[in-house]
């Protein structure tokens, strides 16, 4: 046991010195991991035409060329235009300058203000704190014997640069422009291997996962692909929409060069919470320098505001959350954490890795926790929602857990896949004394209150008003009507089986039939209560695995003692299904097995019908 906890102490140490060094070998090695980055994008961007191309006889390193050469038309297009539209405006930049002094004047305080004299005053004390003499003054040096200062001719001093390379000279003729240009060319080469050995990129993938996991690797690679290329041109359908809105509406407002600003905005919006903001400062700017008051920066700003709150607020969250499986949260913690590691790159590519490192969390299993962090899918299911809410005595939110279930769920499956697994869990606790006596009461008694409510709500609809809505149910009524079955609902032990039998008397009364819950006891004070009140039916509830051995006992005996006795037997949930539910009760015990409540009420009126035919064959003599 000591030897299995240093062992875990030890996995999780050894996965966070892991964490650090990838860490830091992306931060130290972005020169040559930031255009591998873009490489995969534009590749899982570009590879669907490129394979439309193969598919028309084309071969597979001019169809990549190809695409390659589209692209970059596409790109050098509308650059073009960007450009002389920003050529115009830096052309009739100085037309401008008369309406943004007089916006300034206007933003000044007036000299008399008390913000104005506030301002002043700090000013003066900044200056006499600055101002504190020292004993000597710059450029001069004390004569100790006469008590004077003598000036000192300061020592000139020459840096002698050494000669340049035809490399560095090359980067200084391109000046800012050479950063972007070295990581384009490399971002292209990388894209052009990818695209023409894409198979032996997936082959060495593949291989690295180790033997036997082909199939593992094979349903990571094409989720990967398929979450990426969708999620790509969903962003890509979303900015655009976003870009020709906001266009239109600035073009009716009346700023000059619309259309720019529309293609910006579209462009910046890839630049995840930062370029939206550049792409609505950008306009509002424009609109201050050529109008002048200020209605039209206004009109553009709200324009902005309504657009970006729909948009991020709405539809984003409805495509992206149910498309990329990523959480709003991990979503911005990524942006964080790769614009910290790579800059504005890293801004663009956060989501796309992000979609990626989730993929490898869903398939591969050292790296499950990814999933867990990143994804949108709920962390807990239903009935351990519910199961821990109880354990923290939250009776409020569960029976929120319970009602949201309800809205799209009928009784019955709340009941048989929320109530009776949370309670099969409490059990395996107590059973391992993981929960105390204390909380597993207040767990029963919450679930028996909600119970009991629903049961209230249930009787109040009437027999005739689920039926409308539900076939299967208006079934069971109708050839339920009439019956004489007498049924008794019978805990194989006090505690869960008790809640499961109240559930159980709740749906078959609901149904139609005259059903009754027995409290648990001794074999013989059951097996004397059931002749007593003629039951011809009876159902035993059974929570496995603990309760399998009063159940088969209970079984027996009654078979042995009121033979006329329908038994069904329900072993609520268990794994296996009906076949592992007989075989764990084993051969003696012959009665009707189930294992949902839903197939319990079927078999209900599977052994009604048969008693009552039984019963009308016999005749009355």
């Amino acid at each position: 046991m000591a030897r299995s906890k240093e062992f875990a102490a030890f996995s999780k140490s050894l996965m966070l010195i892991a964490f650090v060094l990838a860490v830091a070998a992306l931060f130290f090695g972005r020169q040559i991991f930031i255009p591998l980055a873009l490489a995969v994008v534009l590749s899982f961007l570009l590879t669907p035409l490129v394979v439309l191309l193969e598919k028309c006889r084309v071969g597979r390193v001019p169809a990549v060329f190809i695409v390659l050469a589209l692209s970059f038309a596409v790109v050098g297009t509308v650059g073009w235009g960007v450009a002389g539209q920003l050529v115009e405006i830096m052309v009739h930049t100085p037309d401008y300058k008369a309406n943004l002094d007089t916006k300034i004047q206007s933003l000044r305080a007036t000299r008399g203000g008390n913000l104005s004299k506030a301002t002043a005053t700090v000013q003066e004390l900044n200056k006499e704190l600055a101002a504190v003499p020292g004993e000597f003054s710059s450029g001069h040096v004390q004569d100790k014997d006469a008590g004077t200062a003598r000036a000192v001719r300061p020592i000139s001093v020459q840096v002698a640069t050494p000669p340049s390379s035809l490399v560095q000279d090359f980067r200084a003729l391109l000046g800012p422009l050479a950063g972007p240009i070295e990581t384009t060319a490399i971002v292209v080469i990388f894209t052009v291997f990818m695209l023409v050995k894409r198979e032996d990129l997936r082959n060495r993938a593949i291989r690295l996962a180790g033997r036997g996991q082909l199939n593992l690797m094979t349903q990571a690679l094409d989720d990967a692909g398929r979450r990426l290329s969708r999620y790509l041109l969903l962003q890509f359908m979303v900015n655009a929409g976003y870009g020709l809105l906001f266009g239109v509406a600035l073009y009716f407002v009346g700023v000059p060069h619309a259309l720019l600003w529309g293609v910006f905005a579209a462009l910046l919006r890839f630049v995840p919470y930062i370029g939206t903001l550049i792409a609505a400062a950008l306009p509002i700017a424009m609109a201050l320098a050529v109008f002048p008051g200020w209605r039209q920066a206004g009109l553009t700003f709200v324009v902005f505001l309504v657009l970006e709150l729909t948009v991020s607020n709405i539809i984003e969250p409805l495509l992206y959350g149910a498309h990329t499986g990523i959480s709003s949260l991990a979503i911005l913690v990524a942006a964080v954490f790769w614009a910290t590691l790579w800059g504005p790159v890293g801004l663009i590519l956060s989501t796309p890795l992000t979609v990626c490192l989730m993929v490898l969390g869903r398939y591969v299993p050292q790296l499950s926790f990814l999933e867990i962090v990143l994804g949108d899918e709920p962390v807990l299911p239903t009935e351990q929602q519910f199961y821990q809410r109880l354990l923290a005595m939250d009776q409020e939110e569960a029976r929120t857990i319970a009602e949201s279930h309800l809205k799209d769920n009928p009784l019955e499956s709340l009941y048989e896949s929320v109530f009776i697994p949370a309670l099969r869990l409490a059990e395996q606790d107590h059973h391992v004394d993981g929960l105390d006596d204390d909380t597993r009461r207040f767990m029963l008694q919450s679930t028996k209150e909600l119970i009991d409510d629903l049961g209230d709500q249930l009787a109040d609809e009437g027999p005739s008003a689920s039926a409308e809505n539900d076939p299967c149910r208006q079934s069971i009524r109708d050839e339920s009507a009439g019956l004489n079955a007498n049924i008794a609902c019978v805990p194989a032990r006090s505690g869960p089986d008790e809640l499961v039998v109240v559930m159980l008397a709740q749906l078959l009364r609901h149904a139609g039939f005259s059903a009754h819950e027995l409290k648990a006891g001794t074999m013989e004070d059951t097996l004397a209560a059931i002749s007593q009140h003629g039951y011809n039916i009876v159902c035993v509830s059974s929570l496995p695995p603990f309760a399998i051995g009063q159940t088969r006992a209970l079984c027996k005996r009654l078979q042995a003692g009121i033979p006329s006795v329908k038994v069904i037997v329900g072993l609520w949930n268990l794994e296996g299904g009906v076949p592992g539910a007989r075989e764990r009760l084993g051969a003696g015990c012959l009665s009707v097995v189930t294992t949902t409540l839903t197939d319990a009420l079927e078999q209900v009126r599977q052994v009604a019908n048969s008693a009552t035919a039984a019963e009308a064959l016999a005749g009355p003599g």
